[in-house]
């Protein structure tokens, strides 16, 4: 047993001799190593390959490589065997690579074998290497700007080679993909260029008035092509050279009408781009339009206008509005100017004849004529005679009696006077040459006559003629004249009667007057503007500014030697528009300025500035007519006179903006305003009233107190005259209509109004009068079995008798009937003995005058008084039904004093004695 145990123990011990043998070698393996890697990548490529090598081979376990060992707390590779036998193995890494946090690193690696067993025992290690392992970039950020806006400026007129320079960046690691390569601009079209540095340049000079600003994009490129996400955007502001003038002005200004004066250029101050300036002027002036007549004026006829600005005598307005009275003036074409604006224009194929009833015939040594006119030269070198007014022979012969005409840009006044007034040769033939006939603008003339005298005012100013001719009288004769605007009639010496010597360009206001004008302050009122311009606070301006404002406000002169003070000035300057109902549309502002240095005459030119003020277009006003729509009376009663429009009530409205109430904010709501109206027109519809047999009358106490005049014809009655709506409706109330003898069972008459000349103007009223011949009521008594053929109930009917209505309550109806029951016998024998006393009687009774304003339309009803009793009441019944409707009507339609008024007159009804007329007769129950 012991020599076993010997014998092992030596076998152990050769063996672990042998062993020791056998792993007598360290591996080996490079020095050195460089190793590159991807960012996001986990396989280092090393240059050598990664191999350990070992003399022991090919002995199992020693001749093995078993492990590297990577030394370093910060590397983060771990190295594998692929092959033991070959000591072939590989780096990688053991968590993801960003080569933005590090590009490179460095390490050590050792090799070792297997040792002596499977486990390991006794390994060997290589010597340690070192590993340079850099990390590859991906291209996996964007370029990005500094700032994502940049802002430079240029001088206007210079080309620069650099303006600003932009700058992006990149966190990509490498210089490759971290670098900037490129930059464009990616805006389309611009004057601006960039370089690969980013320097942005002007490809061309820039002009301050031209662009005062320019937005464009840049994008950047890194050097692996890659865009920036987000361009930058870059501000260049083109500098102005510095030149004089004014600046803080707007080049339209809105004007709302009713808000009195406005600030023209609250912030406007002067640039002299040079010191101090010893003297400054500047001038503001409100342009005359080139459509309508220069300014806004008052739209009223001229007729009117001289009434108004206290021209004596009555003038004869010759272009009125066109209306059912004066309508000669519908073949005439109306001028393009101005919306409001009453003018004609006349193309050489216009005329208009006056009618003889318009004529004034009261002309002596003393009279005026008044135009506005609108002329350019004639066409051809040998220009016609173009007529303004002609007074003419009507037949036979071709005398011009008076006449104005335009013959090559020469204004010519021809005036004959008769044999009675003289028999030696007198002046005829006035002649003025002036630049404004044929300037193509609007202009205002006065032919001023005090025989043998002739002055002419254009636009207020004074001109004696240049040339007087003189002629011979014309001899009197019985032929009739005939007045014609537009051009001359010839009426004899030719086969046929016509125009001639026509007129081209336009008139407006042409009007003709006894006697000349009183005074100049007349004619300034004549053709003064309702708008112009005005200084707010002239006593804030100082000694050291002078200022002066022509009688047109519409020139503004200012003097000063201080800038600061002249800026001030001016921002003074308002424009206002005095008219309710002022024109829409632009008014043209000019200014213009002188400015010295001190020891120079002029040392800077400052350039002249345009402007505009636009007027908006005003709320239009509307004009209402009320008033009963029918009458009914019978033929006896309409040769005394039937007042027509007893019940008129005429009322001006205009549409209520929410900007000028704080009460009702309702769009659309209305306002009664005072206006007054130009004229209203009452036309005959159907047939002309028949002369000598129909009229319309208006006693002229009637117009007592009011600026207003009437003209009748057999068409119907114009009232005109710039007057207000309560003077208008007062006249109007007194119109009547007369007949002595009618076979007409209805005459209608239509009623409309006007204001501003007609521009506004009101819905049409329509009255029908239903006439009951006597012969037929007459006839209609006698025949008790005759049908109730009479007996209607008209609604809304007024009956009137001699001036006031048959108001008969419901409740004396009944009463009423039995008493016409009761007494027809006696009815009927009181008529035929009395008919020539009642008539008298009739004829001359008036009510009194406070009764016979308390009468108010109401429901009427014509009876047979033969009817039964049961049907009359029932007609009652209905009556009495629409008479509450009526009332309640009335109480949402007519004020409260109105209804007061009514209320009165039906309790003062109830307390007296009803009184019922039948025929022409009188009785009471």
């Amino acid at each position: 047993m012991k020599r076993i145990l010997v014998l092992m123990l030596l076998a152990l011990e050769l063996s672990c001799v042998r062993a020791h043998r056998v792993n007598k070698h360290k591996p080996w393996i490079e020095s050195s190593y460089h190793g590159v890697i991807t960012e996001n990548t986990d396989v280092v490529l090393l240059d050598p390959p990664l191999v350990a090598l070992d003399k022991d081979a090919p002995v199992p376990f020693g001749g093995e490589i078993c492990g590297f060992h990577v030394q370093g707390v910060s590397a983060p590779f771990e190295a594998v065997v692929l092959n033991r036998t070959s000591g072939e193995g590989r780096l990688r890494v053991r968590e993801p690579i960003d080569c933005e946090r590090q590009r490179e690193f460095t390490f050590i690696i050792q090799a070792r074998d297997c040792g002596t067993g499977p486990k390991g025992h006794g390994e060997k290690r290589s010597h340690k290497a070192v590993v340079h392992v850099q990390v590859g970039d991906v291209n996996e950020f964007s370029p990005v700007f500094g700032q994502l806006e940049y802002h430079g400026s240029v001088m206007e007129g210079k080309v620069y080679d650099s303006v600003l320079q932009v700058q992006a960046s990149d966190q990509d690691c490498s210089p490759q993909y971290s670098q900037i390569c490129n930059y464009q601009i990616s805006s389309q079209d611009t004057a601006f260029a960039i370089d690969r540095n980013g320097n942005i340049r002007n490809t061309e000079s820039l002009s301050f008035d031209k662009k005062s600003h320019y937005k464009i994009y840049v994008t950047a490129f890194d050097c692996g092509q890659k865009r920036a996400a987000q361009d930058a955007v870059v501000h260049i502001h083109v500098k102005p050279v510095c030149k004089p003038g004014w600046q803080g002005w707007s080049k339209l200004i809105d004007y709302e009408p009713g808000t009195g004066s406005k600030l023209l250029f609250p912030k406007m101050h002067l640039e002299t781009c040079v010191g101090w300036v010893s003297w400054i002027r500047s001038t503001v002036e409100l342009e005359p339009s080139g459509s309508g007549r220069g300014c806004d004026r008052q739209s009223h006829s001229e007729r009117a206008l001289q009434k108004l600005c206290g021209a004596s005598s009555v003038s004869t307005d010759l272009l009125p509005a066109l209306s059912g009275v004066f309508n000669w003036t519908a073949t005439l074409v109306a001028d393009g100017g101005r919306d409001s604006d009453l003018s004609y224009r006349f193309d050489g194929r216009q005329a208009a004849k006056i009618p003889d009833w318009v004529v004034p015939q009261n002309l002596t040594h003393q009279f005026t004529i008044t135009t506005w006119m609108k002329h350019g030269p004639s066409p051809g070198q040998r220009a016609e005679k173009e007529t303004l007014l002609c007074n003419s022979d009507k037949t036979e012969m071709n005398r011009h009696h008076y006449s104005l005409y335009v013959h090559n840009c020469r204004l010519v006044f021809l005036l004959r006077t008769d044999y009675t007034q003289t028999d030696s040769f007198r002046p005829a033939e006035f002649h003025w040459k002036l630049e404004q006939i044929c300037d193509k603008e609007w202009h205002y003339y006065v032919i001023s006559v005090d025989f043998p005298v002739v002055t002419l005012y254009v636009d207020g100013v004074t001109y004696d003629p240049y040339l007087v001719t003189d002629d011979w009288p014309i001899h009197s004769s019985q032929i009739d004249l005939q007045l014609t605007v537009g051009a001359c009639w010839q009426g004899g010496e030719v086969s046929k009667a016509k125009f001639t010597q026509y007129f081209r360009g336009s008139l407006s206001g042409l009007t003709i007057r006894s006697g000349k004008i009183a005074s100049q302050k007349i004619i300034s009122c004549l053709q003064a503007c309702k708008e112009g311009l005005d200084i707010t606070s002239p006593e804030s301006l100082g000694h050291r500014i002078k200022f002066h404002l022509n009688p047109a406000q519409s020139l503004v002169v200012m003097e000063g030697e201080d800038l600061e003070q002249m800026n001030a000035a001016l921002r003074k300057v308002s424009y206002i528009n005095s008219r309710q109902f002022p024109t829409k549309g632009a008014r043209h502002l000019r200014i213009s300025t002188a400015v010295q240095c001190f020891g120079e005459d002029v040392c800077i030119s400052v350039p002249d500035i345009e402007t505009a003020v636009m007027v908006i277009q005003p709320s239009e006003p509307r004009i209402i007519i009320t008033g009963a729509e029918h009458l009914t009376v019978p033929t006896s009663n309409l040769a005394l006179g039937l007042s027509l429009f007893r019940d008129l009530h005429i009322i001006s409205t205009v549409p209520k903006s929410t900007e000028q109430t704080n009460t009702d904010h309702r769009s659309g709501a209305l306002k009664d305003t005072a206006h007054n109206l130009d004229y209203c027109d009452i036309v005959v519809l159907g047939e002309e009233l028949r002369a000598g047999l129909e009229s319309l009358e208006l006693h002229r106490s009637a117009l007592l107190g009011k600026h207003l005049e009437y003209a009748n014809s057999s068409t119907g009655m114009s009232i005109y005259g710039v007057d207000s709506v309560r003077h208008y409706t007062e006249v109007i109330r007194q119109v009547r209509y007369q007949s002595s003898q009618t076979l007409d069972s209805v005459r209608s008459f239509r009623l409309t109004c006007s204001e501003l000349s007609g521009p506004y103007t009101s819905d049409q009223y329509t009255l029908q009068v239903n006439i009951l011949h006597s012969e037929e009521a007459i006839e209609h008594v006698n025949h008790a079995m005759a049908p109730p053929k009479y007996m209607q109930i008209i609604h809304p009917t007024v009956t009137e008798y001699n001036g006031y209505s048959l108001v008969v309550p419901a409740v004396a109806t009944a009463v009423i009937v039995v008493c016409i029951a009761a007494l027809l016998v006696v009815l009927l024998s009181v008529y035929y003995l009395n008919q020539p006393q009642n008539q008298q009687h009739i004829h001359t009774h008036t009510l009194p005058e406070k009764q016979a304003d308390c009468d108010r339309p109401s429901v009427s009803i014509t009876v047979n008084p033969l009817e039964s009793f049961q049907e009359l009441q029932s007609a009652e019944e209905v009556t009495e039904e629409e008479e509450e409707d009526e009332e309640d009507d009335g109480d949402i339609s007519t004020t409260e004093s109105d209804s007061d008024e009514e209320e009165t007159c039906m309790s003062s009804s109830i307390h007296h004695q009803t009184r019922v007329q039948w025929g022409t007769s009188t009785f009471h129950c």
